[in-house]
């Protein structure tokens, strides 16, 4: 729990709330889901922090594995894969840290531990390898991944970043490669612009720089020293100036927008770029805002336009061959940032607005293609003996209508949320789940733990 309070951006009081302890092993967390029911289909990767962690403990987030514990990870691996996992899924990215900064137990695998993972999840010739990658982890290396173990490999999360617009491009083009010599690669690509608020008590957006290590983990007066340090504000400056293939935040501070002030004495500056401000006042835009979140307790609310800003570009990335439209980040970041209605934005922006692709193509990808790469059996089509999970929608005004926030988690707490627009109906199994106005009773539970999965 506590290392999903940094990397998923979740609160800790809420999780001891929410989360039932009736598992220790993965067969045990299938058969709990089916206990429980659920109102949607549901299917289940092995997670690799979890199961690194259940072998090292402590020394999960802190060093290279042996080969025994390789070992023993791999026929949790292979234990889960009987047991009806759809996959293994790991991250290598350096934005993925846990609670105090250190970084997440998956980004400490070396090659040959993720070599022996993934061949174990495959040795029953199912499953999908799923990661978010970091940059010491390129793309020739997970085509090897995938023809070691003669599966495919999903790549997250591609992003069109504008300061160095070709690398997304570069990666999809190394897909492609890969496809053509039969191994199969698939890039995960967003239709939505990744934009997230944030303060300074929880900045995710620059969490994965390496400058900004030393504020990672604390609070309080520990983390307002380290912020109104001129040497911490001089490192992070020099790192934002430097070329860099990936990073979350590029320096674009006339994307990063004052949201909501804590005190009535800096209201004309909220919904002004931070850019703006620093240049009214002659001051450097990374002082301007630490300055002005250190004067507000960290309480100031910015928002920041990460990726995915040009259009031109992911309407590109959308049509690639070997793109999955997906990362909605449901259930994550949820006091800052969602982006749940990301199939709707698909049919009513880039299809109604913007005409980047025809309905049937939109409707093909948001269905049988994750349907088949997944191995979903008799789902994704509406045909004759299929599932009836059914979604009815006007074209006409299909989408996702403005986030707002509402306090529905565990204990009463917030999270950001955004209704549906032009959608009639939700069906699951053929049971009807949500109507024009939402969800219908709590009680229709019609959902199915899938555990039954095509090579």
């Amino acid at each position: 729990m506590r290392n999903l309070t940094q990397v998923e951006g979740m609160s800790l009081d809420v999780l001891r709330q929410g989360i039932a302890w009736d598992f220790e092993t993965f067969p045990e967390y299938l058969a709990l889901l089916r206990r429980r029911g659920s109102a949607v289909n549901i299917a289940a990767y092995i997670g690799h922090s979890s199961v690194r962690t259940w072998v090292m403990g402590d020394q999960a987030s802190r060093r290279v594995a042996t080969p025994d514990e390789v070992q023993q990870m791999a026929a949790i691996v292979r234990e889960a894969m009987a047991a009806g996992a759809v996959g293994f899924a790991s991250s290598t990215s350096p934005a993925h840290n846990g609670e105090g900064g250190l970084p997440m137990p998956s980004r400490l695998a070396d090659d040959a531990e993720m070599m022996a993972l993934i061949e174990a999840m495959g040795a029953a010739g199912k499953g999908v390898y799923m990661v978010t990658k970091g940059g010491q982890m390129p793309v020739p290396f997970l085509e090897q991944m995938a023809a070691r173990s003669g599966r495919p490999v999903m790549i997250a999360a591609l992003l069109h970043n504008s300061t160095n617009p070709q690398a997304v491009f570069r990666d999809l083009d190394a897909i492609s490669g890969a496809n053509a010599r039969g191994h199969r690669l698939i890039g995960q690509v967003s239709c939505c612009p990744l934009t997230m608020d944030f303060t300074l008590a929880s900045p995710y957006p620059v969490e994965g720089l390496q400058s900004w290590k030393p504020a990672l983990g604390l609070q309080g007066e520990a983390l307002r020293s380290v912020l109104a340090s001129h040497a911490f504000r001089q490192a992070v400056r020099a790192e934002l100036a430097a070329p860099a293939t990936f990073r979350l935040f590029n320096n674009e501070w006339d994307k990063v927008q004052v949201v909501e002030v804590a005190l009535p004495a800096h209201a004309a500056l909220e919904q002004r770029s931070v850019a703006d401000i620093a240049a009214a006042g002659g001051h450097d835009p990374l002082d301007v805002m630490l300055d002005l979140a250190l004067a507000e307790d960290l309480r100031t609310v910015f928002t920041a336009q990460l990726l995915n800003s040009d259009e031109q570009a992911v309407g590109r990335m959308l049509n690639h061959p070997h793109s999955l439209v997906s990362l909605s980040d449901a259930g994550a970041h949820l006091t800052f940032f969602n982006d749940a209605g990301f199939g709707l934005h698909l049919l009513g922006h880039w299809v109604r607005e913007v005409g980047a692709m025809p309905l049937p193509e939109a409707v093909r990808r948001l269905t049988s293609q994750p349907a088949a790469i997944l191995g979903l059996r008799d789902r994704g089509m509406v045909r004759a003996g299929h599932a009836a999970d059914l979604l009815l929608f006007d074209p006409r005004a299909v989408g996702r209508g403005p986030k707002h926030r509402v306090s529905d988690l565990p204990g009463g707490a917030s999270r950001l949320t955004t209704d549906a627009l032009g959608v009639h109906g939700v069906w699951v199994n053929g049971v009807q789940v949500a109507d024009a106005k939402g969800l219908l009773a709590a009680s229709a539970l019609p959902g199915e733990l899938l555990t039954e999965f095509a090579a």
